[in-house]
Parts: structure tokens; C-alpha cells; sequence
């Protein structure tokens, strides 16, 4: 076995780009990969539940590279209050030929590349062809990410940044401008939402942030950050007026409140759901149909989108 590589989050940032990723994502939603169920463990704490989860996959085509891989991901929402982010993880790719451990993997660092790239996949899709106007629903770690993403397949201009705490959007924003984005902090939430060709939120909300009652023709939601089906980030009304999609059928209708809660109420049918990003990619669901239309990606995120992007990193090791 060769040295076992440790691989940082500013090693991982050096190696990827947006486009690779999102083309690497679209090309493992049609490759053979097995990726069973993720174990879902919920930790009580007092400052708020935590959860472990521990998300395993692998490559299945039979050849000397295949490779398989776990992620361990803690999230901790009281770790807002100590300073210190929610969300950190590890992971772990072995050989699928050999089982060797070949690489340890700044776990959050991957995961922020690639769900922004999952919702980057999806609005190549559901997203207008000139979409210009982007929304931030949440300034935590994960939205600069989907700005860049976002703005890697449409041509984003302007990013407005709405956060419940406006210092944290006005800082988001900040960055923004100063990697050349016409960016701005919004105060008031039914403004940027209404403003925008594309909304994207990422927070870990139990009550919706966004609301039906604020969209208009032609937008496209792009819910990333709820994962339990205790957390909402849009509400009713939005999943009516919407086409729905999703990543995975068996994750979001599981997993996702914003889909669990609409399927259990009947405000969403389970045909409701126009496809996920298997059959987005395979051509065998239909995206955007007119340029009227409203539609909206939910994304849990899945194990196969991890192994995509550590495949990736790994390969740009080898080859650097």
C-alpha cells in the first residue's frame, strides 16, 4: 500500500472547478455506482439534536479503478453560537479493486463543492437560459458556493443576499464584490426572493423562509439546506405553484421535509414530482417547458455526488 494521502480543504479548492465538477456529477448520475441507504443518527445535545451521518458509495463497473468511498458527517446547529461551523466531516476513498485506503478528505470542504455543483447540475435543467438575477436565501458556508456554482451555467449578474442576521448577509455580499459580482445585502426577504430569476436557500430553517406568495413566472428554487423532515425552507404555496424535481426520489421523499410534509398533506402528489437528477440526466424526464413556468430542485444530497468529487480530486492528485 502507497502513503495515504491527506487532503485539505485548500488542496481541494486548488483542484477542482466548477464546470469539471458539474460535468462530473452529470456523468455519475448515468454511471453505475452503488450507494446504499445513509445511516441517519440523531445525537441529543442541549443546545439542539445533532446528527452523524454516514453516507457510503461505490463505483461497480469491474475495473482497476474502481473506487468506493464513505463520508462521516457531523452536523451541529449549536455550534452557531459557539462560533464554530455546523457542519464537518471526513472522507474516506479506498480502492474498489484492492480496498486500500487511498485518501483522507476534507469532508466539509467536499460537501460544499459539490451540493453547489448538485444545484448547478439542476439548473441546467430548471433554470431559465438567461437567468441574471440570483438570490442567497442564508449567508452561511455554503452560499458563496452556490453563487460560483450558479453563476459557472447561467450568466448571473446580479446576487442579492437576504440572512436573518444583515451583518452576515452585508459580509457574504462583500465577497461577492470582490470577486467581481454585482452583489448587495436585502433586509427584507419577500424583496430578494421576488427580484430574482433563480432563488437559492441554504439554511437550516424548520419554518419556510420561502414563500409561495413571493414567486413569480420563470423563477427557479433551488432548495439545498434542509435535510430532516423537521426543517422547511419553502412553504406550502411555493410547492404548489411549482414543477417539482428533486435529486434522488428515495432521499428527498424520505428524508426532506419540504417534500415529506407536501407528500403527507396531499398539497403534493407523488406524481407531483416531475424527476430527479438521474433522470434529468438520461433525458427520460423532461426540465424546464416554458419560460413561464416556475420550478423547484429540492436537494438532501446523496453519497454518489461525494464519490464523484473525491474521484475527481483524486484523479487531479495523480495526474498533478
Amino acid at each position: 500500500m502507497g502513503d495515504l494521502r491527506f487532503v485539505s480543504a485548500g488542496e481541494i479548492a486548488g483542484l477542482l472547478t466548477f464546470p469539471a465538477l458539474i460535468d462530473a456529477l452529470e456523468a455519475a448520475f448515468r454511471r453505475r455506482i452503488t450507494v446504499p441507504v445513509r445511516h441517519h443518527h440523531a445525537l441529543p445535545r442541549p443546545d439542539g439534536e445533532a446528527t452523524l451521518l454516514l453516507m457510503p458509495a461505490w463505483t461497480a463497473e469491474g475495473t482497476e479503478d474502481d473506487v468506493l468511498g464513505t463520508k462521516l458527517v457531523t452536523v451541529f446547529p449549536g455550534n452557531g453560537a459557539r462560533g464554530i461551523e455546523s457542519v464537518t466531516g471526513l472522507y474516506i476513498l479506498n480502492s474498489g479493486a484492492t480496498g486500500e485506503p487511498l485518501a483522507v478528505m476534507d469532508g466539509r470542504a467536499l460537501t460544499v463543492w459539490r451540493t453547489a455543483c448538485a444545484s448547478a447540475l439542476a439548473a441546467r435543467y430548471l433554470a431559465r437560459a438567461d437567468a441574471s438575477r440570483l438570490a442567497i436565501i442564508g449567508a452561511g458556508a455554503l452560499a458563496p458556493y452556490l453563487a460560483r456554482a450558479h453563476a459557472s451555467v447561467r450568466p448571473i449578474r446580479e446576487i442579492t443576499v437576504w440572512n436573518r442576521t444583515l451583518a452576515k448577509a452585508e459580509a457574504l455580499a462583500e465577497t461577492l464584490r470582490a470577486e467581481g459580482f454585482d452583489a448587495r445585502a436585502e433586509a427584507d426577504r419577500g424583496n430578494a426572493i421576488a427580484g430574482a430569476d433563480i432563488v437559492s436557500s441554504a439554511t437550516l430553517s424548520p419554518q419556510p423562509l420561502v414563500e409561495g406568495r413571493y414567486l413569480a413566472p420563470g423563477q427557479h428554487v433551488d432548495l439545498v439546506g434542509g435535510f430532516t423532515p423537521s426543517m422547511r425552507e419553502a412553504d406550502d404555496e411555493a410547492i404548489r405553484r411549482a414543477r417539482v424535481y428533486v435529486d434522488t426520489r428515495a432521499g428527498a421523499g424520505k428524508e426532506a421535509g419540504d417534500i415529506v410534509v407536501p407528500l403527507a398533506s396531499g398539497v403534493l402528489a407523488p406524481e407531483g414530482i416531475q424527476g430527479d437528477l438521474f433522470e434529468l440526466a438520461a433525458g427520460t424526464a423532461k426540465g424546464r417547458d416554458s419560460d413561464a413556468e416556475i420550478t423547484l430542485f429540492k436537494s438532501v444530497g446523496t453519497a454518489i455526488e461525494d464519490l464523484a468529487a473525491a474521484e475527481l480530486v483524486w484523479k487531479a492528485l495523480r495526474s498533478a
